[in-house]
């Protein structure tokens, strides 16, 4: 089977809506919406394949454009490796070029339907943020991680899972109410780890279900913010089938606190994600400088409770 290359933008204005495009007649999978784009050419680089369909598209030139990640799609007749590139800055004013319907969407509330199964991973990855950060007091104390979470807010984490599991229900009450009351300035979300109870008790953005919690989900709750933990893909396809808004897969390296499990690789980490459009934290022995590598197989970014600190 061929593997065709492509390129996506992903264009995003300062209000945060996405700019989407509709196939036009006459094309494979006309109707359907999608990110402009197009295929990489001979000898040609994934960023000059961008501003090459960006100009031949809708007529732009793109000055900020991040390669975001990759992924692969397997269609009936043909595999697809995309770079999603993020474009948030750019010369000229977007029109249509190829006949093509242009709409601004609000990722939280699309609204164009059908959309290419290749961008849907894109609408739920778009709304969280790329690290996500997991308290560590047991280990640290409670003065140096609230030192180091003040900083670590100052240079931009936007998400936080409160998980200490030694504590009494109302030590941890305490300890998460002051990381909300902290976090609120910065408009990073706070979830907790398994307690429903406590969520609902202090306002926090969301639960974070083990595995074994989810495992007794009938329907996706209530929350905002629902993610999973998960070790396999079909424990994955679980929480997709949920609707989770994300899902952590661990331990993609060695860990400290669980030296004894096998790791499971970029290689596995990178067979789930390109399954499923459920975005993927990768967890387990891995630092900041770990989140291109998983933008490169797939994932929607990294997890970390001890480096991140």
């Amino acid at each position: 089977m061929n593997t065709v290359r492509a390129v996506a933008a992903v264009i995003q204005r300062h209000d945060g809506f996405l700019l989407m495009a509709q196939r036009p007649p006459g094309r494979g999978w006309d109707g359907w919406w999608e990110f402009p784009g197009g295929k990489i050419e001979i000898n040609e680089s994934p960023f000059d394949a961008l501003q090459r369909e960006l100009r031949e598209e809708i007529d732009i030139s793109a000055n900020h454009a991040t390669l975001w990640f990759e992924r692969n799609y397997i269609y009936p007749d043909k595999k697809v490796y995309i770079y999603f590139f993020k474009v948030t800055d750019w010369v000229g004013e977007i029109k249509s070029c190829e006949n093509q319907l242009l709409d601004w969407q609000n990722p939280s509330h699309v609204s164009v339907t059908p959309i290419l199964p290749t961008n849907l991973f894109v609408l739920k990855s778009i709304l969280l943020p790329s690290i996500y950060a997991i308290t560590n007091i047991k280990e640290m104390g409670e003065a140096l991680f609230f030192e180091r979470l003040k900083i670590k807010l100052d240079q931009g984490i936007k998400m936080i899972q409160v998980r200490e599991k030694n504590l009494p229900y109302q030590d941890l009450k305490k300890i998460a109410q002051k990381i909300i009351d902290i976090s609120k300035p910065y408009q990073a979300k706070v979830v907790i780890n398994e307690s429903e109870e406590l969520a609902l008790d202090i306002g926090a953005d969301g639960v974070h279900y083990p595995f074994h919690c989810l495992m007794k989900l009938k329907a996706r709750p209530e929350f905002s913010i629902c993610g999973s933990s998960c070790h396999n893909l079909e424990e994955l396809i679980i929480a997709q089938d949920l609707n989770m808004s994300f899902a952590v897969l661990s331990p993609v390296q060695k860990t400290e606190s669980h030296p004894l499990l096998d790791p499971i690789g970029w290689e596995f980490f990178s067979e789930c994600t390109n399954k499923l459009d459920i975005p993927i934290y990768a967890l387990g022995g891995l630092s900041q400088e770990s989140l291109a590598t998983s933008w490169q197989y797939g994932g929607h970014g990294i997890a970390m409770q001890r480096s991140i600190w």
